[in-house]
């Protein structure tokens, strides 16, 4: 396996330009997901980086190889992509051969990856049926499977799970985690589904508009986000974010800060009047183990707390909501953090 560095990578489509200054540095077996809303820019650079896409400036270097302007199959990458783009008329073991076979692997060797390939995706039963023998996480799991053959570098995933029902979804994404530590390889996944990015990455890179807004583990980007925009689209629910003055009393608020922002769980909710503001109860989802509570603050700003499951606010109810300083983030009017 390898370790990618990219650095002041810029891609233009005619005079728009989709990536700026792209700099990045992916250590050998880690998990990393690029991760942003529509048109960010995330699989513009996952293809850049497979070869798919030229880059006008910049450099690519995998294991310390410069594959800037190196052809897709001299890359030593595999790619998995959202339509599975397996075979109709071939069987599932043709499906894997294909690639192998075409670039004049021996058949001995053939058939030694296709049995581990297997072996590792729960295959083996089905090695002779057609894609349309199968279900949608099978299909997907051929789609790995004939990556894994490649013996590849490195292993890039372009949305491979938005075809699927959510509890297939949850299912991939336990079996994608379990294959990373089995292989121990290095593995780019691109998602506009922060859930996904969340649970499955060891390191996170949040795109936004082309560019690299903030690179971190998890964990750093909940709890640290370097702007707004990470802020409110790392978590789930958004973090609450809106303007302090003539909305929250008694909180510490720095010089020029333009928003304020909390995670809905570290709202806390007191008597009327007795919290840094009182705010009305929208509206309230009951999910079981939890309830979501969407809140009205003075100024007809809307933010949600996240309370457990047998809380018994009602819809319509004046409530005091609490903000611990500690838990507050603070952002300029540049909407990065302060």
């Amino acid at each position: 396996m390898a370790g990618i560095n990219i650095e002041g990578l810029n891609k233009f489509y005619g005079e728009t330009q989709a990536l700026f200054d792209v700099s990045l540095d992916i250590e050998d077996g880690e998990f990393v997901v690029f991760v942003g809303p529509s048109g960010c820019g995330k699989s513009t650079l996952l293809r850049t980086l497979a070869g798919l896409e030229g880059a006008d400036s910049g450099s690519i270097k995998i294991d310390g190889r410069d594959v800037t302007h190196a052809e897709p199959a001299d890359r030593e990458l595999a790619m998995v992509f959202q339509s599975y783009a397996l075979y109709p008329h071939m069987s599932v073991r043709e499906n894997m051969d294909f690639g192998m076979k075409v670039n004049g692997f021996a058949p001995a060797l053939r058939q030694e990856r296709i049995t581990e390939a297997a072996r590792i995706l729960q295959l083996e039963d089905y090695l002779d049926r057609k894609p349309s023998q199968l279900s949608g996480g099978q299909r997907q799991r051929v789609a790995i499977g004939r990556a894994i053959v490649k013996n590849p570098k490195v292993f890039l995933f372009d949305e491979p799970l938005s075809n699927l029902d959510a509890k297939l979804r949850v299912q991939m994404r336990v079996e994608l985690e379990g294959l990373h530590k089995q292989l121990a390889a290095t593995m780019i996944y691109v998602t506009h589904d922060q859930v996904e990015a969340m649970t499955m990455a060891d390191k996170i890179v949040v795109l936004n508009g082309g560019r690299v807004e903030q690179v971190g583990t998890p964990m750093e980007l909940y709890h640290a986000p370097r702007s707004r925009f990470v802020a409110e689209f790392i978590g789930s629910p958004a973090m609450n974010v809106f303007a302090p003055s003539n909305t929250v009393s008694n909180l510490t608020i720095k010089p020029h800060a333009a928003f304020v922002g909390c995670r809905p769980e570290h709202l806390e909710l007191v008597p009327q009047g007795a919290g840094n503001a009182d705010a009305a109860v929208r509206v309230k989802e009951q999910l079981g183990g939890e309830s979501l509570l969407y809140l009205i603050l003075s100024d007809k700003s809307e933010i949600v707390a996240r309370v457990a499951g047998d809380d018994d606010t009602q819809v319509g109810q004046i409530v005091g909501v609490r903000i611990p300083e500690l838990r507050l983030h603070q952002f300029g009017a540049d909407e990065l953090a302060l």
